[in-house]
């Protein structure tokens, strides 16, 4: 058996943590630079706010509803976020984190007690001792405790924690197929076609016809549906493949110097990830852009890529593969809006040296990185960086509603007053 997890509007409810004046007010939480809408609460998805929505085209909107809008906070949510894995690994050992908001449990371990109530007691200590609100599905395969997970939220009659029945057929009715684990607004428009509207519709097919027409995901899932395990429970998540470090500047960036800082700020993040996972890189790719929506005569899209070798994920041998990339790409006169670095093709550290590396150097680099990560994870964030990172506030996003870092800033802990 398992159990699904899931955060309910989870930035959200982060932000109402903290300011519950926010309880059962409209609330939009922005993207960095306060762009588009990525999250919201209950009220502001009444009202018809949308993931992806521009906030800049709904300032009417905001006004007309007294819609409470937020910047990004990811300090604050990924400290919430391990805050509540944590309390779900005090009610099982096998927690399975699937994403920052939801994690799947199982429970074949603790056979012999009532799943549904145990999963209520984790529930109402989750709230308790944090205040995120959540919603728990129980089922025999992941899919049917996503199902499950997806019931709870369309029936306030649960309490937050249902069960599959023994008969699923009414609650895999009331379930959309589009609103299925791994099946999405694409393929349920094709399965549409052969009349499936539901889960328990896409149940009844023929997985060969599935296999045939789809692929053999979207047969698992229907496997899955019919209480055949066919999607594994992994408890230490997978290596990961690729690594992105991107973002938009708050106003256009003309010059190399801001540019080259830019990318050497992304190498420096992309580094300290590579090093918290015992990773080395391989490849490198570095991109910059103007606006998409700019003239065609002031576009400009430049992209590189370089073999790092030796495979490495030491930052300021990164940083200088990285610039010597980028800098015959940049062209004057351009307003770019965006720069990145991809890196990918990663193998298990410590990074390998090379034959023709001097004794002296060997391990120096090593030590280096391990001051360098020890000294920012100690007195913060860019205590100690490279000059190459500069000292502009052009990687500064624009975040003019951010609310406190209430858990991970000694200057920004909220303050009581007795």
């Amino acid at each position: 058996m398992y159990a699904l997890a899931d955060c309910n509007n989870f930035y959200a409810s982060c932000e109402r943590v903290f300011d519950p004046k926010l309880e059962g007010r409209p609330l939009v939480v922005l993207s960095n630079n306060d762009g588009c809408v990525i999250a919201r609460s209950q009220e502001a998805k009444a009202i018809g706010f949308k993931v992806g929505d521009p906030i800049f085209k709904f300032r009417d909107c905001v006004r007309k509803h007294d819609v409470i809008v937020r910047s990004s906070n990811f300090a604050l949510y990924g400290d919430m976020s391990r805050r509540v894995m944590k309390i779900f690994s005090l009610f099982s050992p096998d927690v399975e984190v699937y994403s920052v908001d939801e994690a799947f449990i199982q429970l074949d371990g603790l056979r012999g007690r009532n799943f549904e109530k145990l999963m209520r007691e984790m529930r109402e200590t989750v709230l308790q001792w944090t205040g995120i609100p959540i919603s728990i599905g129980i089922g025999s395969t992941k899919t049917l405790a996503k199902i499950a997970n997806h019931y709870v939220k369309q029936k306030p009659v649960t309490c937050g924690v249902a069960a599959i029945p023994c008969n699923p057929e009414e609650m895999l009715k009331s379930v959309e197929v589009g609103d299925v684990w791994g099946i999405g607004r694409q393929w349920s428009k094709r399965l549409r076609i052969y009349g499936v509207k539901t889960a328990h519709d896409l149940l009844l097919l023929d997985p060969v016809f599935i296999k045939e027409s789809f692929n053999i995901m979207a047969m698992k899932t229907v496997m899955e549906l019919r209480g055949e395990k066919y999607f594994s429970f992994a408890q230490s998540p997978n290596r990961r493949k690729t690594l992105l470090r991107s973002s938009s500047f708050g106003s256009p960036v003309e010059s190399w110097q801001e540019l080259s800082e830019a990318i050497a700020s992304h190498v420096t993040s992309a580094s300290e990830k590579l090093r918290s996972e015992n990773l080395v890189a391989k490849s490198l790719r570095v991109f910059f852009n103007t606006s998409a929506f700019s003239n065609r005569d002031s576009m400009h899209f430049a992209s590189a890529s370089v073999q790092l070798l030796p495979a490495t994920n030491v930052t300021h041998a990164i940083i200088k593969e990285a610039l010597r990339l980028a800098e015959p790409l940049y062209k004057a006169g351009y307003k770019y809006k965006r720069a990145g670095v991809y890196l990918q093709e990663f193998s298990n550290g410590p990074v390998k040296r090379s034959l023709f590396d001097s004794v002296k150097n060997q391990g120096r680099d090593d030590r280096m990185m391990a001051l360098l990560d020890g000294l920012n994870k100690n007195m913060g964030k860019g205590t100690l960086h490279f000059a190459s990172t500069g000292f502009t506030k052009v990687m500064e996003m624009e975040q003019l509603c951010r609310s406190p870092r209430y858990t991970t800033l000694w200057d920004e802990i909220p303050n009581v007053i007795a």
